[in-house]
C-alpha cells in the first residue's frame, strides 16, 4: 500500500502536461532479439543524442507491450541508468556492439533514482516494458538485430 501512496504521490508532483501532453517520437524502426523460443519483434524509437539520451521514456504513461527505445553509443563504455520522472516499470537490456545483451536489470521501479549499471561496458541500451523480457524468454546471450547495431 505504501509503494502505490508513493506512485501516487509522486505523480501529483509532476506538471499534468508532462504526463498527458503529446509524447515525443524519435525516428522508428523495427527491431527483433533472438531468442531461444523464436524472433521477438519491437517497434522502437531509436535515441542517438544526449538530449534524447536525457530523456529517454520518461514522463510517458505507458508504452506498448511491443515497444521500446533503443539507446545508441558511439563507443563501448559502461552507462548507468535511473528511473528518475519514468513513470512505468521497465526492463533495461545493456547490448555489446555485436548486439549481444549482456546484462538484464528487469523490472526497474518507476520513478526510483538509484542507479542500474551496465556492469561493463556497452554500445546500446534497449528498454521496454517491464516483464517483457521474461515474458517473452529474452536472456543474457541473445542477440539484437537492427541496422544500427554491428552485424
Amino acid at each position: 500500500m505504501r509503494g502505490w501512496m508513493a506512485l501516487v504521490i509522486a505523480l501529483s508532483l509532476v506538471p499534468a502536461d508532462r504526463i498527458t501532453g503529446p509524447q515525443p517520437t524519435l525516428p522508428q524502426s523495427v527491431l527483433v532479439i533472438e531468442t531461444k523460443r523464436g524472433p521477438a519483434r519491437f517497434m522502437i524509437e531509436l535515441a542517438t543524442t544526449s538530449e534524447q539520451h536525457e530523456r529517454g521514456l520518461m514522463f510517458r504513461p505507458r508504452l506498448a507491450p511491443d515497444a521500446g527505445m533503443l539507446f545508441l553509443y558511439e563507443t563501448d563504455r559502461p552507462h548507468s541508468f535511473w528511473m528518475k520522472n519514468t513513470l512505468i516499470a521497465l526492463d533495461i537490456l545493456f547490448v555489446k556492439a555485436d548486439g549481444v545483451i549482456a546484462r538484464i536489470a528487469a523490472g526497474a521501479r518507476p520513478l526510483s533514482e538509484a542507479p542500474i549499471a551496465s556492469i561493463g561496458p556497452v554500445r546500446a541500451v534497449f528498454e521496454i516494458p517491464g516483464g517483457r523480457a521474461a515474458a517473452l524468454g529474452i536472456a543474457v546471450g541473445d542477440r539484437l538485430r537492427h541496422p544500427a547495431l554491428a552485424k
